[in-house]
């Protein structure tokens, strides 16, 4: 299924759990429960997952099953350049991919909806809540988030230094596929002990080289450039913010912890083991503190 965005692009997007959709295959029996006894589907919140950069909807393999065996509705879809939707030559910075997540809440009339984004994903949903408010948000989720402000400046002294942003995107422009095989390992910190297949690494892998170059180059600099430090203290949701302490692409120092500190309330969970593909490596613990932090 597709939608339209405010500039016309098509994005792609998958909804599961309500009612005349996505009950197939879940076990879903008439008496509206389900063969391994969890609530039935269509009857529960709505969650909207907003994925990483490079990655599609398909990254969230361990959730999904997870909340519609649960009774929740789940949406995910892919950002422009990603996945299914569409590769147009623009459109990539925050604010609009923002727009984008707006456009997507609108077309399905989503409220008190659950924003779960990871990485640029966590971005892109701090970003929605300045330009867009939450009246259509009843609590977010960061996971792994790009946030607040990873580059270097003047009056952000702990970011990362322009010119490692800079020798990165060069290494990247020069040989994508080596890029992304220099950090597979570390992206899920397999040398802590994780148990991650070589085969995950692989089709994680995959899933990332599928993305448009462009996009990929794109979504880099929305990640790393944009400064979110004035919106997060004005949140006014319940937030939850889970990082890992061994978190190569998003050091935990620079993200989790600050941003946890600057949105007002916030609950936070710290993995020692986890690095940036908590979502699947730790998605045992990662699952357990969403629904706790749902139901909460």
């Amino acid at each position: 299924m597709f939608f339209e965005t405010h500039d016309g692009t098509r994005l792609f997007y998958e909804d599961y759990g309500h009612e005349g959709y996505g009950h197939e295959g879940y076990g879903h029996e008439d008496n509206g429960r389900e063969d391994n006894g969890h609530e039935g589907h269509g009857h529960g919140e709505t969650l909207v997952f907003v994925a990483s950069a490079m990655l599609s909807t398909d990254m969230w393999e361990y959730q999904l099953p997870f909340f519609l065996e649960r009774g929740y509705r789940c949406v995910a879809f892919d950002r422009r350049g990603h996945g299914r939707s569409d590769r147009p030559s623009d459109g990539y910075g925050i604010d609009s991919t923002a727009d984008d997540l707006a456009v997507l809440l609108e077309h399905l009339d989503l409220r008190d909806v659950t924003l779960i984004g990871h990485s640029l994903g966590g971005a892109e949903i701090a970003r929605y809540l300045v330009r867009h408010g939450a009246r259509r948000v009843a609590r977010v989720a960061f996971v792994a988030a790009m946030l607040p402000f990873l580059t270097r400046t003047d009056d952000n002294p702990h970011g990362l230094p322009a010119e490692a942003v800079a020798a990165s995107v060069a290494r990247l422009r020069a040989d994508r596929p080596r890029w992304l095989a220099d950090q597979a390992q570390a992206f899920f910190a397999t040398h802590l002990g994780n148990d991650v297949s070589p085969a995950l690494v692989a089709h994680t892998m995959a899933q990332c080289l599928a993305a448009a170059p462009w996009a990929t180059l794109q979504a880099q600099r929305a990640a790393l450039e944009t400064d979110h430090r004035a919106g997060l203290p004005e949140i006014t949701v319940p937030v939850l913010v889970v990082h890992g302490a061994a978190d190569f692409s998003a050091p935990v120092e620079l993200t989790g912890r600050r941003t946890a500190a600057m949105v007002p309330g916030a609950t936070y969970r710290e993995y020692p083991t986890a690095g940036h593909g908590l979502y699947a490596s730790h998605h045992a613990e990662l699952n357990a503190d969403l629904l706790a932090f749902i139901k909460g």
